[in-house]
C-alpha cells in the first residue's frame, strides 16, 4: 500500500474523523505564472484548515467516511463551485465529525500555466466565495477598486521594481519578485469580477441523498 494511503487511513482510525484533508503539493513549472503560484502556496491546503468560518479542504485531496454522506446528504449536484467547502461545513454543522489535516498526505498537481486559465481560476474564486455567502452568510472578499490598483501599480514602479532588480542583480531576488504585483493585480481582479457577476441559481440549493 503506498504511504499516502496510509496516511489518509491513519486518521479514520479515529472513529471521531469524519473528514481528512491532505497537501496538494505543485510539479515542477516552467512558466512565471506556475512558478507564481507555487511560490504564493496558491493552492496550500493548509490555509483552508483555517478559515475563519468553518475548515475545509479542497476536494483534489479531500477523503469522507461514506456514512457520513447518509447524515448530511452528497454534494449539491448544481453547486458549479464551492462544493468542497460546502459539504465540510455541512458535515460539521450537522453532525459530531471532526476534520482532521494530514499534511503528510500528498498529491502532485500542475498550475495554471497560462493567463486564461490563471483568470478563470481566480474568477472561480470569487464566483465560489458569493455562493458560499449566499448559503451561509461568509464574508466577502475584499474588491479591488481603481483606487487601489492605481496606487499598488505606481509603488510597483517606482519602489518595488527598482528595488527588486538591485536584488536580482546581486542574485537575493528572482524574477517573480520582479513581476509579483502585477500577478497579484490580475488575479484580485478576476476574483472580484466572479464575486460581483455571481447569482447562486435555486437550484444549486438541492443536495441529493444516497
Amino acid at each position: 500500500m503506498p504511504d499516502w494511503i496510509e496516511k489518509i487511513a491513519l486518521p479514520f482510525s479515529n472513529s471521531t474523523v469524519g473528514i481528512v484533508v491532505g497537501e496538494l503539493a505543485a510539479l515542477p513549472g516552467n512558466t512565471f505564472l506556475e512558478q507564481y503560484a507555487e511560490r504564493c502556496q496558491l493552492m496550500a491546503q493548509k490555509w483552508l484548515v483555517e478559515h475563519t468560518f468553518l475548515p475545509y479542504g479542497q476536494t483534489a485531496n479531500l477523503a469522507i467516511r461514506k456514512q457520513v454522506f447518509e447524515k448530511v446528504g452528497l454534494f449539491r449536484p448544481y453547486l458549479t463551485t464551492g462544493g468542497d467547502a460546502d459539504i465540510c461545513w455541512r458535515i460539521q454543522q450537522q453532525t459530531d465529525y471532526k476534520l482532521e489535516y494530514a499534511p503528510q498526505a500528498i498529491i502532485r498537481h500542475r498550475h495554471r500555466s497560462n493567463l486564461q486559465d490563471f483568470q478563470s481560476q481566480w474568477r472561480r474564486y470569487g464566483t465560489s466565495n458569493q455562493y458560499l455567502h449566499q448559503l451561509y452568510g461568509v464574508s466577502l472578499m475584499r474588491e479591488l477598486t481603481l483606487k487601489e490598483s492605481l496606487y499598488r501599480i505606481s509603488r510597483w514602479l517606482l519602489k518595488e521594481l527598482p528595488r527588486d532588480s538591485a536584488k536580482l542583480a546581486i542574485g537575493k531576488a528572482s524574477g517573480i519578485d520582479l513581476i509579483k504585483t502585477p500577478i497579484d493585480l490580475i488575479g484580485f481582479q478576476a476574483r472580484t469580477t466572479g464575486q460581483k457577476e455571481a447569482i447562486l441559481p435555486e437550484e444549486a440549493r438541492q443536495i441529493e441523498w444516497l
